[in-house]
């Protein structure tokens, strides 16, 4: 049994170092040299070619480098049989609850406002609100969503879910449902969106939505880009119902030279880094699958294919 690394763009040698020191008879085929596609039955990827693995006979399991699976479940010709896996990371989390409260607390403080004073050389005070009088909203509170909530609740904000099933979260009231969304915006000074992206997530950070936020709410993603539309985004940021966003994902990465969010004044970009996959870090619980997988044993942070994640 063989272990395929395919990873378009992105210089898999780190990955196969931490691969081959965790197993050392490990035999390990790098895409795109040559192989033979029948001894592959366990794949580690990021962003594969679309259809490539309808091309392998004995493929049994797909892991994901990352915590995200959309790369993989969006292929239209993936084998039906197949399993997938995706990381699931304390140093993940923890990384993604670091900058999830930086940047909160940059928009809390006025911190681009005052950014943007000292390049005009102006002196301007303006007032802020303290952490315990902001109640954040985690739209998709699984493993990376609670790990947030959790930094959050050590610096006194107030913090509410929404998921697709309750979740009983120490001092996190729970909203589930569509029943229970519209609640959930209301009370979302500041709303960080983490949601697995599926075909029922795709856009569904729009107008409607945006309007059932209290005036004056922020908006913050780090799940992915296709969840925004992003003229609703620049709509409501312009027309004040919005104070502003602050943007990790897009649909298209790098953004355009020419794209409004990269001037606008109201919205911080930053290149997709809010929390970036080290292969020491996760690559022991992707051999711990493979060797599940030999064993026939179920394996670990397996994705349910029907609904995505």
């Amino acid at each position: 049994m063989s272990l395929l690394v395919i990873s378009p763009g992105k210089d898999p040698e780190a990955w196969v170092k931490a691969l081959k020191e965790q197993h050392p008879g490990l035999n390990i085929y790098v895409y795109p040299e040559d192989h033979d596609k029948e001894e592959v039955e366990f794949a580690l990827t990021w962003k594969h070619p679309r259809g490539i693995f309808k091309n392998y006979p004995n493929l049994k399991v797909i892991a994901s480098m990352g915590a995200g699976v959309d790369h993989i479940t969006s292929d239209e010709e993936l084998p039906e049989n197949i399993k997938i896996t995706k990381v699931v990371d304390d140093r993940l989390e923890e990384d993604m609850g670091t900058f999830v409260l930086s940047l909160i607390l940059a928009h809390q403080r006025n911190l681009l406002h005052y950014r943007e004073s000292q390049l005009n050389e102006k002196w301007e005070p303006v007032p802020y609100t303290r952490n315990n009088q902001i109640k954040v909203g985690i739209l998709g509170i699984g493993n990376l969503g609670q790990r947030v909530a959790h930094k959050l609740l050590q610096n006194d904000f107030q913090v509410i879910g929404f998921s697709r099933n309750k979740k009983e979260i120490e001092n996190v009231e729970s909203f589930a449902g569509e029943d229970e969304l519209d609640e959930f915006l209301e009370q979302s000074n500041i709303l960080v969106n983490m949601l697995p992206l599926t075909p029922n997530t795709e856009k569904i950070l729009d107008k409607e939505l945006f309007e059932k936020l209290p005036k004056g709410a922020y908006l913050i993603n780090v799940a992915r880009g296709e969840h925004l539309v992003e003229q609703d985004l620049l709509a409501k940021v312009d027309d004040g119902h919005l104070s502003g966003a602050a943007l990790d994902v897009f649909w298209e990465e790098p953004i355009r030279d020419e794209h409004p969010f990269w001037k606008h004044p109201k919205i911080r970009v930053t290149p997709h880094i809010a929390s970036v996959t080290h292969p020491k870090s996760v690559v022991p619980q992707i051999i711990e699958n493979y060797e599940r997988l030999q064993d026939r044993e179920p394996l670990k942070n397996e994705v349910k294919r029907d609904i995505g994640y």
